[in-house]
């Protein structure tokens, strides 16, 4: 699926476009579970019953990759919670525990953000508690009230 979207020598962490089908994923994947994490089992469930293989306008599902290591994921769709297709979404966000703390998170969301912006007129999310400080120090404004968003960054007018 294309090449190399972004490398941070610094790290040495290699962002690239990914499909949840190899071997790598699963891993990653059963890592998430066992957390208590279920984001990566419905990444895989939508990806393999076709409901969702970021193949619409906008979106993507990129990898982190450590040599051959899948080391994160995250996801852009077209936001389901929201009528018409100008909201993006960051969806399933996850980093194993042996790269954390290493700026991936922030690498993986911000190559989310920088494609949204390109698409979207609005990025939304709906983060947990304990990754609020995450979104904000990214430059995500709180929401209030809304039951699918905790989180929204606003790109202004036109794509």
């Amino acid at each position: 699926m294309g090449g190399s979207l972004r490398a941070s020598p610094g790290i040495g962490y290699e962002l690239k476009r990914l499909r949840p089908t190899t071997p790598a994923f699963d891993g990653l994947k059963d890592e998430s579970r066992l957390e208590g994490y279920w984001m990566l089992v419905r990444l895989a469930d939508g990806w393999s019953s076709g409901r969702n293989k970021f193949l619409k306008r906008g979106e993507a599902l990129f990898g982190a990759w450590h040599g051959r290591d899948l080391a994160g994921v995250c996801g852009l769709n077209i936001d389901p919670y929201v009528e018409g297709r100008s909201h993006g979404r960051v969806r399933h966000l996850f980093v194993g525990a042996p790269h954390r703390r290493a700026g991936l998170g922030r690498m993986l969301v911000e190559a989310v953000i920088d494609r949204a912006r390109r698409y979207f007129t609005v990025l939304n999310t709906r983060a947990p508690r304990e990754a609020f400080i995450f979104y904000e120090r990214l430059g995500f404004e709180r929401v209030e009230g809304e039951e699918f968003v905790t989180h929204r960054m606003v790109f202004g007018k036109g794509n």
